[in-house]
């Protein structure tokens, strides 16, 4: 009982001083919340023109729903609404992950230094909402894989991220057809809904929003041309997206890298997800699939995407925490490159991000090796697939060379 105790206060404590950070901390951490955030709401609610019905939208039409709760207290206590809102979703999944034993009190301890190691940016964005609903959702879906699969469901109809989550658990779990009816329960209510209001299209255009963009500068396919805009490459440069409100990178050929990011991103996927698939018909256990797979797709989600926002590190939770749980010590090498990752992304954003801007080459170091370790983590996931299906293999010819 001690033991939890210290936990629930560790927990409390590093929301809190999180919290703070997000309304005092040098950077604008908050700023997303309460710059761009509850402007759709004020539109919504003062003139009835709301984003994802009434015009495309780079998000799908749920992510409305908590900017709208973050309301409810008045547009001048926006930004701590908002806070205490993503602080109560969270103690609600740690409710749900310390009931248990050693390994998932280890794994409530790595969320705890995760959040620490990450900073305020990991309850800043709206990507804090879908963390909690995502963390319940696989932690549930061998006991309840139908409330595991809508949990996941609203979650993806706020952020694209957890669809990655669905398909490990469809992958791997033989309850897989309850875990996609109450995905597409959620869905066929969601765009129900949007069509009854006369969205039309709109509901669906957080898929084609942002296909569009160039490459934001914190992404890993960035690299390249961050690196010759530092040295000084004709040609390269960091500017600002009024449209998508970013920052992004430009130079030669750079059109080439924007068109293939997506076919890229799509092949990753669609790669580890056949892996996973030959792990689970080679007859490799569940337990050494699923928190692998759900690691590789989430991560594959990060390094060939266009976009590297800071708070894309909160994704890494899931699969850790789920890692974990179910592994325990073997789940070690990818929960600590996660943490360091999380440090460094601190270090670039908030507090020094205009030295980023200004393409200083100390923090293009930390950023590059902050994206090395998504690929290394991508890496490993894939070989910790590919190996339990190849020792299942391995098992399956040993037993069957014994009875012949």
């Amino acid at each position: 009982m001690r033991n939890r105790a210290v936990l629930w206060v560790s927990f409390l404590v590093v929301h809190g001083a999180l919290a703070w950070l997000c309304l005092n901390a040098p950077g604008l951490p908050l700023g997303d919340v309460t710059l761009v955030y509850k402007p759709w709401v004020g539109q919504a609610m003062n003139e009835q023109f709301v984003v994802g019905i009434d015009t495309p939208w780079v998000y799908p039409l749920l992510a409305i729903v908590p900017m709208l709760a973050a309301s409810v207290a008045g547009f001048g206590n926006f930004g701590l609404t908002w806070l205490v809102l993503v602080t109560v979703l969270d103690l609600l999944a740690f409710s749900v992950l310390v009931r248990g034993g050693r390994r998932r009190r280890m794994a409530a301890w790595w969320w705890i230094a995760g959040l620490a190691c990450l900073g305020p940016i990991a309850l800043a964005r709206v990507d804090a909402v879908t963390v909690p609903l995502a963390i319940v959702g696989a932690l549930l879906a061998l006991r309840y894989p139908a409330l595991a699969g809508a949990a996941l469901a609203v979650a993806t109809w706020m952020k694209v991220w957890p669809a990655a989550l669905i398909a490990s658990l469809v992958i791997v779990l033989r309850a897989r057809v309850r875990i996609v009816l109450a995905g597409v329960a959620v869905t066929i209510a969601v765009v129900g809904g949007a069509l009854a209001l006369g969205s039309g299209w709109n509901v669906f255009s957080f898929l084609t929003e942002q296909t569009g963009r160039g490459l934001q500068i914190e992404a890993p396919l960035s690299m390249v041309y961050l690196w010759q805009a530092a040295l000084g490459v004709p040609g390269f440069f960091v500017y600002y997206d009024r449209e998508i409100l970013t920052f992004q990178v430009t130079g030669t050929d750079v059109d080439v890298a924007i068109a293939l990011a997506t076919p890229l991103l799509i092949a990753a996927v669609l790669s580890v997800a056949l892996i996973g698939i030959r792990a689970d018909r080679m007859g490799a256990a569940r337990a050494s699939i699923l928190p692998a797979l759900m690691l590789a797709l989430v991560a594959a989600l990060i390094v060939f995407n266009k976009v590297g926002s800071p708070q894309f590190m909160v994704w890494l939770f899931v699969p850790v925490i789920v890692g974990l749980v179910i592994k325990g010590r073997d789940f070690v090498v990818p929960a600590a490159i996660v943490l360091a990752m999380c440090a460094l992304t601190q270090v670039v954003y908030p507090y020094l991000y205009s030295l980023l801007l200004n393409t200083w080459i100390p923090m293009l170091v930390v950023l590059t090796v902050r994206n090395i370790g998504t690929i290394v983590l991508l890496g490993w996931a894939v070989a910790k697939l590919w190996r339990a299906g190849s020792a299942a293999h391995w098992r399956a010819d040993a037993a069957l060379s014994t009875l012949v």
